[in-house]
């Protein structure tokens, strides 16, 4: 019979910057991608921001795989359902050391903002480290079920939280979204607001241009 074991280990990963974080810097944004990206593509998303006001930091997920039969294009992943305690505690770990590395004066506008798979990232992160961000944005993606309104009691309450998706997304039926207003709602009382854009599943550079100003 076979036993499974823990082992620990340093292990070091990379993430993505852009721009410069400066005196004259507005918003610091730490956006977290969804499935098959690369955190090096999907900050492209945020390059029409004033880079003068904006300063974005994408963590990369750190399971790689191929996502073709030809072995070209590569993609990542936050978590799978395979040891998702343990794995959620190797990426919070991972997280705070890059927020560590990239923070060390005090910032103006913290936005947090995860896009689809990024979403359970954003929030578990913001809830176990307790990181007390201006905006919490949640893009297209699913709120992970274990997550409580007490784990968000700290939160200032000028912080906006907002669940923004595409009508046509074909991965939120209607009844996940109600299950995710509800599921929002009892963690963020009356702070959620729910922002419908006309698109499917994919990143709203419109709304990201918007929410900075």
């Amino acid at each position: 019979m076979s036993t499974e074991k823990e082992a620990s280990y340093k292990t070091v990963n990379t993430y993505s910057t852009l721009n410069t974080l400066t005196d004259n810097t507005k918003n610091v944004w730490i956006v977290f991608h969804g499935l098959g990206y690369l955190s090096k593509y999907f900050i492209r998303y945020f390059s029409e921001l004033n880079p003068k006001e904006n300063y974005i930091i994408a963590p990369q997920a750190p399971s790689k795989y191929y996502q073709d039969r030809k072995f070209k294009h590569v993609g990542a992943s936050w978590l799978t359902r395979e040891n998702t305690i343990l794995e959620t505690e190797n990426v919070l770990n991972y997280i705070d050391a890059v927020f560590q590395k990239e923070i060390t004066r005090e910032i103006p506008n913290l936005i947090v903002l995860g896009y689809s798979q990024g979403v359970s990232i954003a929030t578990r992160w913001v809830a176990n480290r307790k990181i007390n961000c201006d905006k919490i944005i949640l893009h297209s993606g699913g709120i992970p079920k274990e997550l409580k309104a007490s784990d968000f009691e700290f939160l200032n309450p000028s912080t906006r939280v907002i669940y923004l998706y595409g009508h046509k997304d074909e991965y939120i039926t209607e009844a996940r979204k109600t299950e995710e207003q509800l599921k929002g709602s009892e963690l963020f009382n009356n702070r959620l607001e729910i922002k419908v854009f006309d698109g499917i599943h994919e990143v709203n550079r419109k709304f990201i241009n918007e929410i900075a100003i």
